[in-house]
């Protein structure tokens, strides 16, 4: 009787694969600090991520915390005081510190759910067929799913099978790129006209983007390469268990 553990290491849906694996819980927090929510998607908890970065993006644009911040940047202090709204600030610094302290314990707890589950060796499921979707495990380029997510990010999610969070990250780059006008002033910048290129950018929506890209470069980058780990495990235990009684030597000792 093939009795199943009590934790798997990793496990397929439609949606993509879910799976635990060992990070620097420091680097997991910093990812929250950059983004709230970006740090529990490297820790596969999809749900909780995108309602968090939802959050992050409703209660800063009414909290004007962008704004205040590149008015910060450029020394202006009394306008950045007189942009914030604190009602909303406070509910963001809460939203702000909940996230890296919840991504921080997920990482240390799941490192160790990891080592438990790599003990317990249960097997991996290479494959799963669905009437909307098809997914399995296959070795992937971490270096291809990055450079996808940095021309453009959920590019490198879509590489991975992760369908749900690239189409949602496409859409809010879409959306970024629409309301900073970052795509016009690109163009004003290449034909010469600086000053213009720079008057029509909203600082509001342009602080999202750098996080956002370089969220989507690593967290691609992360997966595939987690993605890799898992289907030569994969591979380990089926063979494993196919040639365990065999006979067969693969390796023969020379002389003798």
């Amino acid at each position: 009787m093939n009795k199943k553990r009590r934790r798997p290491l990793a496990t397929i849906s439609m949606f993509g694969v879910s799976f635990l694996h060992r990070q620097n819980p420091y680097m997991v927090a910093w990812w929250s600090a950059a983004f709230p929510g970006y740090g529990q998607y490297l820790a596969n908890q999809y749900l909780r991520a995108t309602l968090m970065t939802l959050s992050e993006k409703i209660i800063n644009t009414l909290a004007h915390i962008n704004e205040a911040m590149v008015y910060t940047f450029c020394g202006e202090f009394a306008s950045a005081k007189s942009v914030l709204q604190p009602r909303w600030v406070l509910g963001y610094l809460a939203l702000y510190l909940y996230a890296i302290w919840d991504s921080y314990r997920s990482a240390l707890v799941q490192n160790k759910l990891c080592h438990i589950a790599e003990l317990e060796d249960e097997r991996l499921s290479p494959m799963l067929l669905h009437p909307l979707e098809i997914q399995y495990l296959e070795p992937k380029s971490p270096y291809t799913a990055a450079l996808y997510s940095f021309f453009y990010p959920g590019l490198g999610q879509l590489y991975n099978h992760r369908f749900g969070l690239g189409f949602y990250a496409m859409f809010f780059w879409t959306l970024y790129m629409t309301l900073s006008r970052s795509h016009e002033s690109i163009v004003m910048l290449i034909i010469g006209d600086i000053k213009e290129s720079i008057a029509i950018l909203h600082p509001h929506w342009l602080l999202f983007m750098p996080s956002v890209l370089g969220g989507a470069v690593y967290h691609a980058f992360i997966t595939a390469v987690e993605h890799n780990r898992l289907f030569r495990i994969e591979q380990r235990q089926f063979f494993t268990k196919r040639y365990r009684g065999s006979g067969i030597k693969i390796f023969s000792q020379a002389g003798g």
